[in-house]
């Protein structure tokens, strides 16, 4: 990368968490120049604006959440069946990781974009449409191997399971208990067992 490009990575990833845990919109130029150790004059000689900086700290975060869960559906699970208890076991085992950083990018920025903030309102549409496009593949690819009941809708239980995630970890966040996003995650689990895994007759 260029020096400018160091320059520009550098400022994301010091401001990464701040955004995710102070929010997009409640993030200041001062609070950058604290979290960075840079002149205001240097942050925006290297971004237009404070909007701009927020939506490539956006994309940052939520792009280290899909690299992440992505590995849940890698080759170490080889079955659709696999992937998608990999998927719950993600949010099992790094519970504590995305309560530290803020909570969830994708949620967080859901919440307060609103018709505040259209383009960042926009790239959380995009990845939510994006994570259910990707759940949605693996429960056909499960349906068109025969492990999964091929009557269902692979994109509405896509968009239960994100629901069910999400709301977890609002309420756990909220609540400061782990619970309320392990009784989401048993759900799941339950669903992928007895109406998504295909019974053998």
């Amino acid at each position: 990368m260029s020096k400018a490009d160091k320059t520009k990575q550098f400022i994301i990833e010091k401001t990464a968490a701040l955004f995710n845990s102070k929010g997009y919109t409640r993030t200041s130029l001062s609070d950058i120049s604290e979290a960075t150790g840079l002149t205001k004059g240097s942050i925006y000689g290297n971004f237009e604006n404070r909007d701009e900086l927020a939506l490539e700290v956006y994309k940052f975060n939520s792009g280290l959440l899909t690299k992440n869960l992505s590995r849940s559906f890698g080759k170490d699970f080889p079955t659709a069946l696999d992937k998608l208890k990999a998927f719950v076991a993600f949010y099992r085992k790094n519970w504590h990781f995305v309560f530290a950083n803020g909570g969830c990018p994708i949620m967080n920025a859901a919440t307060e974009s609103d018709d505040t903030f259209p383009h960042l309102k926009n790239q959380v549409k995009i990845s939510f449409e994006e994570w259910m496009k990707r759940i949605s593949t693996i429960i056909t690819k499960g349906q068109k191997s025969g492990e999964f009941n091929p009557e269902i809708s692979a994109q509405e239980y896509a968009s239960l399971f994100i629901m069910l995630v999400e709301g977890g970890i609002l309420l756990s966040k909220t609540t400061s208990d782990e619970k309320h996003l392990n009784l989401a995650l048993d759900k799941i689990l339950k669903i992928i067992n007895k109406e998504i895994q295909k019974i053998p007759s």
